[in-house]
């Protein structure tokens, strides 16, 4: 009996969480920042991940709060641990903008939570991560053109152009100007201008 009432207890708590969020939302599309933070906020102070990565959008872009990143950085943080896809990609992003390269630690958390997001299917992830690291002080070329052509094969136009940009000089892969030209064309057709000047 007492687990019974536990997990009525429980499904309770998270329909409560699932229509504050989705009241915050709706309060959001109506301009009434204010409203949608106090529910974002009610509902994540319940532990419920997708109102903790509302919360830390509202903090981010100062709606319905004051704009602070550190607290939306602990908001996304909280969410992320409970494989929130978005969230993981955000608290990295902090992690990499706000760690210095000797923190080594702080690093490796935001490559591993960038990944999952990866693998997650968040192309703003794999985009960040295949750039991470082809630039990085040890460039790690074959993982970053993996993360490249994911992101590109999501319709990333920018990262289709990077996946050009290595064939062509052999970033990773051989070299290869007919598939370079590929890419370019690809991006190109997007929009993209990098890929529009490379072809030319």
């Amino acid at each position: 009996l007492e687990e019974a009432a536990f997990q009525l207890q429980q499904i309770f708590r998270i329909d409560i969480s699932i229509a504050l969020n989705i009241l915050g939302v709706e309060s959001m599309r109506a301009g009434h920042y204010r409203v949608a933070y106090t529910c974002f906020k009610l509902a994540a102070d319940r532990g419920y991940s997708k109102a903790q990565f509302n919360v830390g959008l509202c903090y981010e872009h100062g709606r319905g709060t004051e704009k602070d990143l550190a607290k939306a950085a602990f908001y996304y943080f909280h969410a992320a641990s409970s494989c929130h896809p978005m969230a993981q990609y955000r608290y990295a992003r902090y992690l990499l903008c706000h760690t210095s390269e000797n923190e080594w630690d702080g690093c490796q958390k935001a490559i591993t939570f960038l990944e999952q997001a990866a693998t997650a299917g968040i192309t703003e992830a794999q985009a960040y991560l295949g750039v991470f690291y082809m630039r990085g002080l040890k460039p790690k070329e074959k993982q970053g053109l993996k993360y490249l052509l994911l992101a590109a094969k999501n319709g990333d136009a920018q990262s289709r152009y990077h996946v050009g940009v290595c064939y062509e000089k052999g970033l990773g892969v051989q070299q290869n100007l007919a598939e370079a030209m590929r890419h370019y064309r690809q991006s190109a057709a997007a929009g993209n201008r990098n890929a529009q000047e490379r072809l030319q």
